[in-house]
């Protein structure tokens, strides 16, 4: 039914790890973190997540907000938020911030990060897809921020992490990127 939807409104299908962390996360309050036009926040929904889907763009808000009107669909609220600021109000069950990151301020990434911990709940998760700038695969790509080796485990070393892997994948448009993938259980 999702991918219908986002067909239906021009919208890539779900990230693929979001997609791999619904098969472990039952349905839950979650946060789509750089939501753009709702992609992930539309398939968490139709999987029966309350998805609150926050991005900068206020076009993309409007559209997410127009297709869940259009869809009936009652479980998305979709709000403007800089993510730089770090000042999340609520908690979750999952936060979900899939190729996000590298577009934030650099000098914030620290913040936002330790802003997502503290909101989720005990028991909770957190997924994270980020590019990387390495020795072996430098970042073609002049984005403000990009992960090191190793770096997000050290971030989430107090959790369980579930999954971490720093492998090469492809952007939308093409580009070859290797990015960290880490999928981690916050301790109850």
């Amino acid at each position: 039914m999702t991918i219908d939807i986002n067909s239906r409104y021009g919208l890539n299908p779900a990230h693929s790890e979001v997609v791999d962390a619904c098969k472990v996360i039952a349905p839950c309050d979650t946060l789509d973190m750089g939501c753009s036009n709702g992609r992930n926040a539309l398939y968490l929904s139709q999987l029966g997540f309350n998805v609150t889907a926050i991005d900068a763009n206020p076009n993309a808000i409007e559209m997410l907000q127009n297709i869940s009107a259009e869809q009936g669909i009652t479980n998305i609220k979709a709000q403007v938020y800089d993510i730089n600021q770090a000042c999340l109000n609520n908690d979750y069950g999952f936060i979900s911030c899939t190729v996000t990151l590298m577009f934030i301020d650099a000098s914030r990434v620290d913040a936002v990060l330790a802003d997502m911990q503290k909101n989720t709940l005990p028991g909770g998760y957190n997924l994270i897809v980020c590019a990387m700038h390495t020795n072996t695969h430098p970042c073609p790509v002049p984005f403000p921020f990009t992960l090191k080796e190793g770096q997000l485990p050290e971030v989430y070393k107090e959790w369980d992490v579930v999954k971490y892997n720093e492998d090469v994948g492809t952007m939308h448009n093409g580009a070859q990127l290797q990015f960290a993938t880490l999928l981690a259980r916050k301790p109850e």
